[in-house]
């Protein structure tokens, strides 16, 4: 597991939670369903990291 990717996806899944409430707050559509999409992004890089870690502690 890279501790690096781990901080790059949690930093983006917080960038796309602030663009969600920001959408929210002005009646954006776009914004909204673009910070939903970056925290998806976020949450598959996550779900790709626990993989790896798996698959490393399975080799191991």
């Amino acid at each position: 597991m890279s501790i690096e990717d781990r901080v790059k996806a949690t930093a983006k899944n917080i960038e796309g939670k602030v663009q969600e409430a920001v959408g929210e707050v002005t009646g954006d559509p776009k914004d909204k369903v673009e910070g939903h999409a970056k925290q998806a992004e976020a949450k598959a890089r996550h779900t790709t990291e626990d993989i790896k870690d798996e698959v490393k502690k399975a080799i191991d």
